[in-house]
């Protein structure tokens, strides 16, 4: 292994206590790798490193993140996915590619899904808005994070008011998702976009209630007045 992730594993294994790794495993409905190390120190790892990698490259640095992902370390993915989000005015279009095997390969949880597609990938597709269509190619996978990817890559545009139509496709592709980790995410996208686009949210969630999830509509009109909410869940 490349020595700058093998001194990141060190410096999260130094920082880690029982306690912290306990409480993760019972975060999780997934049997999830954890070393025990807080959120906020793991942000800190990555920050006192990222001064070292920054002047390493685009290409390079992708290659340490995913040197980061194969150790199936939680805490190391989350730095690998600081580190992208940081590298985000570098990308080039076709590196969503790349986040999107890394979602596949090496996400087992949806801490891991969030932390990689709220950020690294939400900016690539705000700075390449063609790439969205490859979230829509995303929602069709067998895999169930790479589904759940597709709605919350989109969390923090749609929460700017961008990507509206996207958003609501997306959320049509992933309707009727057995998987309940999916159809929060989903649900999730919707209740971001509600922010800036109330009535168009509700008229999807109307014209779906019958069907769509509860899981799934509770989480899109959470943000909505009383009476929207109770038209909602209001079932014909």
């Amino acid at each position: 292994m490349d020595p700058i992730p093998e001194a990141v594993g060190c410096d999260l294994a130094a920082r880690s206590d029982t306690a912290t790794r306990e409480n993760a495993s019972r975060f999780f409905k997934e049997s999830v790798r954890c070393r025990g190390v807080k959120t906020a120190t793991v942000h800190a790892v990555a920050r006192e490193h990222w001064h070292e990698v920054e002047p390493l490259g685009r290409a390079r640095i992708l290659a340490l993140c995913e040197d980061l992902y194969r150790t199936g370390y939680l805490e190391d993915g989350f730095v690998a996915a600081d580190w992208a989000a940081r590298l985000a005015p570098a990308f080039e279009p076709g590196d969503i590619a790349v986040l999107g095997a890394w979602v596949e390969r090496y996400v087992d949880n949806w801490a891991a899904c969030d932390t990689l597609c709220n950020h690294a990938v939400g900016d690539l597709v705000a700075r390449f808005p063609e790439t969205v269509d490859v979230l829509k190619e995303w929602a069709g996978s067998e895999n169930r994070w790479m589904r759940r990817a597709a709605a919350v890559s989109l969390v923090v545009p749609a929460k700017r008011g961008d990507f509206l139509e996207d958003a609501l496709a997306i959320a049509d592709l992933l309707l009727l998702d057995a998987d309940d980790m999916v159809r929060k995410g989903y649900g999730w996208l919707l209740k971001e976009a509600s922010r800036r686009h109330r009535d168009e949210v509700y008229e999807f969630v109307l014209a779906r209630r019958d069907v769509m999830p509860r899981t799934a509509l509770r989480y899109a009109i959470e943000l909505m007045p009383p009476e929207f909410r109770a038209g909602a869940m209001k079932r014909e």
